[in-house]
């Protein structure tokens, strides 16, 4: 009836449905039209619920045909719409997938339910599935098919498939845990075990095909599973859910993930190590505010670096036990029910017993994924800073390095360019690992105890975390190993200004409080500058006129190897402290190192 809300003619048109009408306006209308279709005189409650069923499902494929109907309609008035950019899919192409693929409506009931007559055979026509559709893992509960663009939304294969290994090493584990509880006999358990295997070589050789139906890489490797031995494959998921089965995954994968890169830190701190060690000799200017400050070793500034790397090392292994938790056998989130013994599947795994002690924890714990990304990103704000430097001091106002042409390009325009790219990228990405902290972050922050599916949008950012660490890691080595330093251009941007504080300590040891030498190595500062001379080029004499305890051995004061050689306690710049640095680094080193 277009007389009703939602159906008015259109200006300068025949009657027609109004493009405005709402779903939900409709629904209510023909929500009225069919609901004679419900005899209220039928027999027995059960016919009653039946028929009341029927009408729904006539509503719900109404309403989709409706609703199709609105948008092509739409996209015809406005072509934009429908025109595809690469794979895009458009309201067109979409509508069209749900049309052929029928997901909007439940399995085929049988014709007589409906009833007879053109419109009721059209929907029993409509409503019947395939029964060729691929089941999932949860499809019991489901009878109707799932949109396709949810199908693409939901699915995690296209990246967790990068667990596929520790996908198989962990049902390889809880398989031998149901051998070992008598869920499994030795017979089903080695052909599971085989099965594993020959999925496992198949990825390995780049061999295994993925299906419809393969959401994430559980659903996949199960699937094949089945398909290479039959129905026993499915016995594997016997008090396993994949809430569990997913943490165990990512905590095996990020647990030797950060294995390999707390190796390539090492050797990043080695090489620091090696290049102080060897260096020793050179001076250089140290800056404040960036600017010149004291006299120091160009070795005592890789160690300083080399310090914030020792601690990230530090910070690594200290968090390593606790993303290497076992959170399998806690099921879905109450626990498991037959029994597996957790410490076995633990030492099987190489966590050495260490277990989740909570199974609503165990599946609802992302902190292992918070902490590494944090871990990460300090990291990154550490090579940033490095990198900072070597920018500033590879520029032609300093001099002081120059970068490999391994590690740097140049200007498309301006020939004499030589640009640090490397260290550029490096302080960029840094910036994006601090991003990808604060979006797991608030993945995690307004989650519900237990898992939620909000949990997979922290894999991607985990992943790009630990490959961007990785890939910074070694680049920065390489930048270190190569880059070649100028001891003439270090030494020319020390001053003599630079030695005022060493001026000041010159009083100190003639017995004058700090405070007041301070202030008379300032009136001396401001002489040189009145005068427009350097600070060293003040006389004895002029030095008495602002202090008379200033004696003949002043002009000590003015040597800048002296200056570094002054600062001898632990952790200082002279070469003695700065080569007992480089001892200690190496005996941290050899005592604590990664694991293969």
């Amino acid at each position: 009836d277009d007389r009703r809300e939602g159906f008015r003619p259109r200006a300068g048109t025949s009657r027609r449905r109004d493009s405005t009408a709402s779903p939900t306006v409709l629904h209510t209308h023909i929500s009225t039209h069919v609901s004679s279709l419900v005899n209220p005189d039928l027999p027995s409650r059960r016919e009653r619920i039946l028929a009341a069923d029927s009408v729904s499902t006539l509503l719900q494929y109404l309403v989709s045909s409706v609703v199709m109907a609105s948008v092509v309609s739409s996209s015809a008035a406005a072509p934009s719409l429908v025109r595809s950019s690469g794979s895009r899919t458009t309201p067109r192409t979409h509508l069209a997938t749900l049309k052929n693929s029928s997901p909007l409506l439940p399995a085929a009931r049988p014709a007589t339910m409906y009833g007879s007559g053109p419109l009721r055979s059209a929907v029993v026509t409509a409503a019947a599935a395939t029964e060729d559709a691929p089941k999932k893992l949860w499809g019991g509960r489901f009878t109707g098919a799932t949109d396709p663009l949810m199908d693409k939304f939901n699915e995690s294969l296209p990246f967790d498939r990068r667990m596929w290994a520790e996908d198989i090493r962990g049902s390889k584990a809880y398989a031998k845990a149901l051998n070992k509880a008598g869920l499994l006999n030795d017979e089903e358990a080695e052909s599971i075990l085989s099965g594993l295997e020959a999925v496992g070589k198949e990825w390995e050789a780049g061999e295994f095909t993925v299906k419809a139906g393969d959401e994430d890489i559980h659903t996949a490797n199960e699937r094949r599973l089945c398909e290479i031995i039959g129905g026993v494959g499915g016995k594997l998921h016997t008090g396993r859910s994949r809430n569990d089965q997913v943490a165990t995954d990512t905590r095996l994968w990020l647990y030797n993930e950060l294995q390999v890169i707390r190796s390539s830190l090492q050797e990043l701190i080695a090489v620091a190590a090696e290049r102080a060690e060897r260096e020793v000799d050179v001076l250089m200017p140290g800056f404040t505010h960036l600017q010149s400050a004291m006299t120091v070793r160009w070795s005592h500034w890789l160690l300083c670096h080399a310090a914030a790397w020792q601690r990230d090392d530090q910070r690594l292994a200290d968090m390593l036990p606790r993303v290497g938790t076992l959170p399998l056998g806690s099921g879905a989130l109450a626990g498991n029910p037959f029994g597996v013994d957790r410490q076995f599947l633990s030492h099987e795994l190489g966590f050495e017993g260490r277990v989740c002690p909570n199974s609503m924890d165990a599946v609802s714990d992302r902190d292992f994924v918070a902490e590494s990304l944090f871990m990460s990103s300090l990291h990154m704000v550490h090579l940033s800073r490095w990198a900072e430097d070597l920018i500033i001091y590879s520029s032609q106002q300093f001099g002081f390095v120059q970068c490999s042409d391994a590690y740097a390009t140049g200007s498309s325009l301006m020939p004499q360019k030589k640009n640090p790219d490397a260290l550029e990228l490096i302080r960029g990405k840094g910036g994006r690992m601090t991003g990808n902290l604060m979006g797991v972050m608030a993945v995690l922050k307004g989650t519900p105890t237990t898992y939620n599916k909000d949990f997979q949008e922290s894999w991607e950012l985990m992943f790009e975390t630990m490959d961007t660490l990785h890939d910074c890691i070694r680049i920065a080595t390489g930048v270190l190993s190569t880059i070649k330093i100028n001891p003439e251009k270090m030494i020319s941007g020390l001053s003599a200004d630079m030695l005022a504080t060493d001026l000041a300590e010159y009083l100190v040891r003639k017995g004058i409080p700090f405070r007041e030498t301070h202030h008379i190595s300032g009136a001396c500062v401001k002489l040189a500058e009145d005068r427009g001379c350097a600070l060293s080029d003040l006389t004895v004499e002029d030095l008495k006129g602002i202090n008379p305890l200033f004696e003949e051995d002043v002009v000590e004061v003015w040597d800048y190897q002296r200056s570094a050689e002054m600062r001898d306690t632990e952790g200082g710049t002279s070469s003695r402290s700065v080569l007992e640095q480089v001892q200690k680094l190496k005996t941290y080193l050899a005592e604590n190192p990664a694991k293969p």
